[in-house]
């Protein structure tokens, strides 16, 4: 398990274009995406500020939505064994859909897509058998689902968490 990753942007609450993050700010948080437990008082003789100057920025930042500190696991190493990206042609409206699949703790990520597919999601699941019954029973359930393509992972080669801060 790898602990303590910062993302940068939480999607239920995005902050938009008109919020600014300043250099300190983006340094506090190059910082914490680092390792996600560094202490404040190492964080802030990095970025030139106090301990406790350190710890109102990253609150203010987690307020805002700007970011969020969780542990990050490895799905294999905790008996989720099968991953994959599902494509999906919806009929109607999109969020009722997209609410539904983020509702199920299969669904790691929901996004709605421009292109062929109007929403991509993420799903992880303990075995073939788990991911066909999520797909098949649960997702294709969903009214306005027209119809699911699955990508099934074979390899995860990168996962980051290092946006805003390139």
């Amino acid at each position: 398990m790898q602990s303590g990753h910062v993302a940068s942007r939480n999607a239920d609450s995005r902050t938009g274009p008109s919020a600014s993050v300043d250099a300190v700010s983006l340094a506090i948080i190059e910082q914490l995406q680092e390792d996600g437990r560094r202490p404040y008082a190492a964080i802030g003789k990095a970025v030139g500020l106090s301990e406790a100057a350190v710890r109102q920025r990253v609150q203010k930042l987690l307020d805002q939505g700007v970011m969020q500190i969780v542990a990050v696991t490895d799905p294999l190493t905790v008996g989720l064994m099968r991953q994959a990206m599902v494509g999906i042609r919806v009929e109607g409206d999109l969020d009722p859909v997209a609410e539904a699949l983020s509702a199920m703790s299969e669904c790691e990520y929901v996004v709605m897509t421009a292109g062929s597919f109007d929403l991509m999601v993420e799903i992880v699941c303990e075995d073939d058998d788990h991911l066909l019954e999520t797909i098949n029973k649960r997702i294709r359930a969903i009214d306005g689902v027209r119809s699911t393509e699955s990508f099934v992972y074979l390899k995860l080669k990168k996962q980051t968490y290092m946006w805003g801060t390139r």
